[in-house]
């Protein structure tokens, strides 16, 4: 199998792929409450919707030979954060711990960079998520702050961590 990911806008022909490695506690675990779960065809749907309105795209499937194994964005922010953006991202849990994901992490970076006028993108893993903090390192991302127990996820307290790459000069 190819483990070359390439990232592109969601398509409607994803909702299958996004419902099977979506509609997984494992992978919930390590994502907001936003993140439905059981993952519901009617979810998929429009989560779909959603990210094909966004203009310039935000949010995309990662993809392994045009077939949908997780999801990636990049939100700018706005009033005082105007110059930022946070980037999340999840991987189906077949595809953990295979270098997948720290292969999009620069590439939605370059996009972030070229496409949204701002200096720093910034990622929120939870502290328990050592994988995702691992990832963010070798993309070349700095831990700047830990918040103790600031996230509440199924009735458990979780540290929010802070990690951040600047735009190069």
């Amino acid at each position: 199998m190819n483990l070359d990911p390439v990232l592109r806008p969601w398509q409607p022909g994803d909702i299958d792929d996004l419902i099977f490695h979506g509609n997984n506690p494992r992978v919930a675990a390590f994502m907001t409450d936003q993140f439905p779960h059981p993952y519901t065809r009617e979810a998929a749907e429009q989560f779909i919707n959603k990210t094909m309105q966004y203009n310039p795209a935000q949010v995309f499937a990662i993809t392994i030979d045009d077939k949908a194994i997780g999801g990636i964005g990049i939100y700018p922010q706005n009033d005082i954060s105007r110059m930022n953006a946070e980037i999340g991202y999840w991987l189906g849990e077949t595809f953990w711990n295979k270098g997948i994901i720290t292969k999009c992490i620069p590439k939605i970076v370059e996009y972030g960079f070229s496409t949204f006028d701002i200096d720093r993108i910034f990622a929120r893993p939870f502290g328990t998520n050592i994988a995702s903090q691992k990832a963010l390192e070798k993309c070349g991302f700095i831990p700047e702050g830990r918040f103790k127990n600031t996230w509440i996820k199924n009735n458990e307290r979780f540290d929010e961590l802070i990690y951040a790459i600047r735009k190069p000069d």
